[in-house]
């Protein structure tokens, strides 16, 4: 499994190119997923079903099976986040994990930034960014610069710098 982030501040349109990259890589016989970090408190569960009152009744873990998918929650009660490594471990196999968030981690970043947001880009003061995605084609930032609209670009920019996990090798079975 192989590792790349997308990073920026929130509104930059980090999700949107997600949902452009993932077809596009999924096209070139990738199996890829993705793990997102957001500072807000989310839930996936509806208040008033059952896996929703069993998990506020206490359940450290409640799994949800449906007929097309399957989601674990899993409740942190004010213990701290887990970490990466601890969220890659319980991850399924795949080509590729697209990460969206977790900008202070060391692993390979495209940093997506907007001019007209009105903030600054996060390099080169963030550790792992090789490329900036933008729609401002003269910036002068010490990576390279790509053009947001160039998937092709942006792609070839993933797999070149996308890296193993380190907790994955070949010959672990998933």
């Amino acid at each position: 499994m192989k590792v790349f982030g997308i990073a920026g501040h929130s509104g930059m349109g980090k999700t949107t190119l997600l949902e452009r990259l993932i077809p596009a890589l999924s096209a070139r016989g990738l199996v890829v997923s993705l793990i997102k970090h957001s500072h807000k408190n989310i839930d996936i569960d509806r208040p008033g079903k059952d896996s929703y009152r069993l998990r506020e009744s206490g359940c450290k873990e409640v799994l949800l099976l449906g007929n097309d998918r399957w989601a674990l929650m899993h409740e942190l009660r004010s213990a701290p986040e887990p970490s990466l490594d601890y969220l890659m471990d319980r991850m399924a196999h795949c080509d590729l994990v697209l990460i969206e968030g977790f900008k202070n981690g060391s692993f390979p970043k495209l940093e997506v930034w907007r001019q007209a947001v009105g903030k600054p880009p996060l390099s080169p003061e963030w550790p792992g960014i090789v490329a900036i995605a933008s729609d401002t084609p003269a910036l002068s930032m010490g990576v390279p610069v790509l053009d947001l609209e160039n998937l092709d670009a942006l792609v070839e920019c993933v797999l070149q710098h996308a890296v193993p996990h380190p907790t994955f090798s070949p010959q672990t079975p998933r």
